[in-house]
C-alpha cells in the first residue's frame, strides 16, 4: 500500500482518522468476482444447467461491495486527505464499473436465468444479452492498461517500511508496481478481447480471457486477503 504520509521524528505516523482505506476488501470482492465471471463463463460454454439465484445472489453480493466502496472512493476527492488523489482513479473507479457490472448481471440472472438453461446453446443466448455492455467492458479494459502504465511510470504502489511484508520489499519500489500494473494489464487484456469473442463464441480468446482473468483473480483475491494482516500492522505502527 502506498498511501502514508511524510514521517516525522521516530518514524511514519498517519492521522488515521483522516486516511481511510479499504482497498482490502475491494481487492478480495474483485478477485472473487473475477473468478466467478470465468466459472459462469465455463458453465455456459459447456451447455451446463446453472442454479441462477446462487450466481444472482454470488454477484449481488459482490457488486454490492464493490458498487458502495468504488462510488464512495470515486465521489470523495481526495479520499485521504494526507494525498495521494491518484487512488480514487486506481482502485475507485475500476470497482465501481466491476461492481455495476456485476450488480446488472446479477438483476438479468434473477429475472431471466431459467431461460438460458432452457437453451440448447445458453452461450449464444447470454453472448447477444452482453453484446452493448461489451463496449463499456472494452472501455475499462484500455483504461487498466492506462493505470498500469501509470504504475510503472511513477513507481507508485510501493509499501512504507512499517507494513509489514510488503515493507521488506520497499526499498525496491518498482516490485510492487510491477505486481500491481501486471494484474491491471492481465485484467485489461481480458476487458479488451470480450466484445471480439463474443463474436467467436468457444474459439481461443475465449481461453485467452479465462486465463488471464483467472489469474488476476486469484491473485487478487490472495493479495487482498493478506493485505488484511498488513494493513492492520501498518495501522498499529503507524499510530
Amino acid at each position: 500500500m502506498g498511501d502514508f504520509l511524510t514521517g516525522v521524528e521516530g518514524g511514519l505516523r498517519i492521522d488515521w482518522a483522516t486516511m481511510p482505506t479499504y482497498n482490502t476488501v475491494m481487492a478480495l470482492a474483485a478477485g472473487a468476482g473475477l473468478i466467478l465471471v470465468v466459472a459462469l463463463g465455463r458453465a455456459l460454454l459447456q451447455g451446463r444447467r446453472i442454479v441462477p439465484d446462487g450466481w444472482a445472489l454470488a454477484f449481488a453480493a459482490l457488486g454490492l461491495l464493490l458498487t458502495t466502496t468504488g462510488l464512495h472512493m470515486t465521489l470523495t476527492w481526495p479520499l485521504a486527505a494526507g494525498g495521494f488523489p491518484f487512488d480514487n482513479i486506481i482502485f475507485g473507479e475500476p470497482s465501481l464499473v466491476f461492481g455495476v457490472l456485476l450488480l446488472v448481471a446479477s438483476f438479468y440472472l434473477w429475472k431471466r436465468g431459467e431461460d438460458l438453461n432452457g437453451r440448447e446453446r445458453p452461450v449464444e443466448h447470454a453472448a447477444r444479452v452482453a453484446g452493448p455492455v461489451s463496449v463499456l467492458i472494452f472501455g475499462i479494459g484500455l483504461a487498466s492498461f492506462g493505470i498500469a502504465a501509470a504504475g510503472w511510470a511513477f513507481t507508485l504502489f510501493a509499501a512504507p517500511p512499517q507494513e509489514p511484508i510488503s515493507g521488506v520489499f520497499g526499498a525496491y519500489p518498482w516490485l510492487e508496481a510491477t505486481f500491481i500494473s501486471g494484474l491491471y494489464v492481465l485484467v485489461g487484456i481480458g476487458a479488451v478481447l470480450f466484445p471480439f469473442a463474443l463474436r467467436a463464441l468457444g474459439g481461443p480468446l475465449w481461453t485467452v480471457i479465462g486465463i488471464v482473468w483467472g489469474i488476476a483473480g486469484i491473485a487478487f483475491l490472495l493479495f487482498g486477503a493478506l493485505n488484511y494482516y498488513t494493513h492492520i500492522g501498518l495501522v498499529i505502527n503507524t499510530m
